[in-house]
């Protein structure tokens, strides 16, 4: 049984021009444990494909269903509070809180979910230390590289286990070098976290490495 399901999604937004339709009763089944890849055109809705499935944004119609949670069915704070426990981000420009360390940034999730921080810091900084950022807690993001930086936003990502990874273009800003580190990071952690996964991205070796590969065209997902 299909643990990621969108069925019928469409989503629109108003320009000053016209209206852009970017889903157009699309449809997805993913199944549990299994990595798939996203690919199309730059503009083309995968942003918004991701924001969908995890909650961020809502369609105008269809539905995604997450495990036996309908997202459409629930309010506001309970999507947020699902979000939060179930659902991983990991986007193109890590979103890291410049202020904070390594470390903190890394917990925040679970100190949204009001984790004392006694329990959360160990979490996190274990993490951090499965990522190779064991030497990095303590960093703010200025101090540390592109990679790293992102890495930090894996461990995020995960520090709450959570059922579901969505990754928008997370390779899109490295080097080749060091996306392929983060190609094979991800790889990993979704064995060893038993995740489902869907990754938009541009990069052909980071698809490669999927389970599937479909790919965004007028709206709709097709075989790649």
């Amino acid at each position: 049984m299909s643990f990621l399901v969108a069925e019928r999604l469409n989503k629109s937004y108003e320009t000053p021009t016209a209206r852009l339709h970017i889903l157009r009763d699309l449809d997805l089944a993913v199944a549990r444990g299994e990595m798939v890849a996203i690919v199309g055109a730059s503009g083309v809705g995968k942003s918004t494909l991701l924001h969908v499935l995890g909650g961020l944004d809502r369609p105008d119609g269809g539905t995604v269903r997450v495990g036996a949670t309908d997202l459409g069915a629930i309010d506001d704070g309970a999507r947020v509070a699902f979000r939060n426990r179930h659902v991983g981000f990991v986007f193109q420009f890590h979103h890291l809180l410049p202020e904070f360390s390594a470390v903190e940034n890394a917990e925040m999730p679970l100190r949204i979910a009001r984790v004392p921080v006694r329990e959360a810091r160990p979490q996190a900084e274990a993490l951090l230390r499965r990522v190779g950022l064991g030497d990095r807690l303590d960093h703010r993001p200025g101090m540390l590289s592109g990679g790293e930086q992102q890495r930090v936003a894996v461990a995020r990502a995960l520090v709450q286990r959570p059922d579901l990874l969505l990754a928008d273009e997370p390779t899109g800003d490295l080097d080749e070098a060091t996306a392929d580190a983060l190609h094979a990071l991800l790889r990993e952690m979704h064995a060893e976290f038993g995740l489902t996964a869907v990754i938009a991205t541009h990069n052909p070796r980071l698809a490669a490495q999927c389970d599937r590969i479909l790919r965004l065209e007028s709206g709709r997902l097709v075989g790649a």
